[in-house]
């Protein structure tokens, strides 16, 4: 136990992430792998422990093996302080349903709030890229008194319509309004370019949750959402505030990824997202020891180059090899193999991906195992591609689980 304010973390993982098929055809989308060597869920669960948050729990429920499997073995705790990192599957405790929503699955699951008796329940999403102190959030909603404190990116007006976006009233911290990709987003007062997005993190006083959520589970004609429902509802009380996420300072971190956020729900923003580790000054630095990103390793050797195999600008994991061919920035998991004379370009390549001889590998996602055999192209001829793969709107090819790629 620690002096400070007892919290329980609440880890909503049950998302489908129909936007990042085929990645999420096989698996959760909290659990699709990210940056060569972690799960997406590593980085909310790295944030909290890094902050001191060991009472967590994650909620599951999308094709929750693999998700559970990795949460179970590799976010084990000391259990002699009563510290726990648990999923928490769908348990059905209020009749035979399914979640039904964000908010209802807090509310099928209010016996884990009952038996910690938390002063504050964290309620954070499962599938963000970034680094974050909640506990400094969570002091900053302390000391003003909310009922609930919503962590909000400063965006640009012209990109914030793709995400929930809080009015802040003019004195720059209560939230007047909270609406879901608005046409017209309302913006920060006194930053008339910018608005505030919700990142979908939320701080609350425990009673203001249970509350919020025994009404919202009494009104037929809620979604049950916390963005569209909870929120809301709260916000109209006069319970709700902001919290600047750029007002966040991570240990370790860089002018240049200080307040780094991306929401990875699209295969478009999962390939930028990774295209942003690879450079040689990296926007979102994964180096970072000093508030680092946690996961469970596998025992594997170094990578090793051998006939002249090269990689320039990339990340490449344990245990690949790299024989004859020309890798550049790209990022390759471990256990990946690469063949004489071939050439991967902008890439996300997961673990036991082969790619053959002489093969062209540009702009493409290739999940665990894919084989690209020798002599095949992806990513060259997109118009061939489309009748093969899934390619999303900006031209990056993705490749499922498993799949072998067609030869030319």
């Amino acid at each position: 136990m620690t002096a400070g304010p007892h919290v329980l973390a609440m880890v909503l993982a049950g998302g489908a992430g129909k936007r990042l098929m085929p990645l999420t055809a096989d698996r959760a989308k909290p659990a699709v792998p990210f940056g060569g060597s972690y799960r997406l869920i590593d980085f909310v669960l790295s944030n909290l422990i890094n902050a001191g948050m060991r009472r967590v729990c994650v909620l599951t429920q999308y094709k929750s093996h693999s998700l559970d499997r990795h949460v179970t073995t590799t976010w084990r705790m000391p259990t002699l302080l009563g510290d726990y990192v648990t999923p928490v599957p769908a348990q059905q405790r209020l009749g035979p349903r399914w979640y039904t929503g964000s908010a209802d699955a807090i509310f099928q699951s209010l016996n884990l709030v009952y038996d910690e008796e938390p002063e504050y329940v964290v309620v954070f999403g499962a599938d963000h890229v970034y680094r974050m102190d909640p506990m400094q959030m969570i002091e900053a909603h302390i000391e003003n008194g909310a009922g609930v404190t919503v962590a909000g990116i400063r965006m640009p007006k012209a990109q914030a319509s793709q995400f929930g976006v809080i009015e802040a009233a003019p004195d720059g911290r209560n939230i007047s309004r909270f609406v879901e990709k608005p046409i017209s987003p309302p913006t920060i007062p006194g930053d008339d370019d910018n608005c505030y997005v919700s990142m979908g993190n939320y701080v609350f006083a425990t009673d203001v949750l249970l509350e919020a959520l025994r009404v919202d589970a009494g009104d037929p004609s809620s979604i049950h959402d916390m963005g569209t429902n909870i929120i809301p509802m709260l916000t109209a009380e006069g319970l709700a505030q902001v919290y600047d996420f750029a007002e966040n300072v991570v240990p370790g971190e860089t002018e240049r990824d200080h307040g780094y956020w991306r929401d990875v729900g699209s295969l478009d923003s999962y390939h930028d997202a990774h295209m942003d580790l690879v450079s040689v000054h990296p926007i979102f630095n994964l180096y970072n020891r000093r508030w680092p990103i946690l996961t469970n390793l596998p025992s594997l050797p170094p990578a090793k180059f051998v006939e002249g195999g090269n990689a320039h600008e990339s990340m490449v994991g344990a245990g690949t090899v790299i024989s004859g061919a020309h890798v550049r920035t790209s990022v390759v998991s471990s256990s990946v193999t690469i063949g004489t004379g071939a050439y991967v370009e902008g890439s996300v390549i997961m673990p036991g991906a082969r790619i053959g001889r002489d093969a062209v590998v540009r702009r493409a996602i290739l999940d665990k195992n894919v084989v690209i055999p020798d002599g095949a192209q992806v990513g060259v001829d997109l118009e061939r591609d489309r009748g093969l793969y899934t390619v999303s709107d900006a031209g990056v090819v993705a490749l499922g689980k498993g799949v072998t790629a067609k030869g030319q």
